[in-house]
């Protein structure tokens, strides 16, 4: 996979006080859902709504005047994107 393979969405992070959005990468799949890819995450300090491997609906909103795509709710996987998602889980 490469860089143009993926995009940038946000996640909320829990138990933080106030909202607070994290930018992490994700792969669109072909029913325009989002897979969060594997990358660092310290369950240590953030608590992620959604965790790296989670299929994902995104949303449009506004924040800080331009539009972004957050993690909306978990996704229920079509048969064709979680054939996708194991491909990247086997490597």
């Amino acid at each position: 996979m490469t860089k143009h393979d993926s995009e940038t969405i946000y996640v909320a992070l829990l138990d933080e006080g106030i909202d607070v959005w994290r930018p992490v990468m994700a792969r669109r799949l072909p029913d325009g859902t989002y897979l969060i890819l594997e990358q660092d995450y310290d369950r240590g300090t953030e608590t992620w709504q959604f965790e790296p491997g989670a299929v994902v609906k995104g949303g449009v909103e506004k924040r800080n005047g331009r539009p972004i795509t957050v993690a909306t709710e978990a996704a229920q996987q079509s048969a064709a994107a979680e054939c996708l998602v194991q491909s990247f889980a086997d490597g």
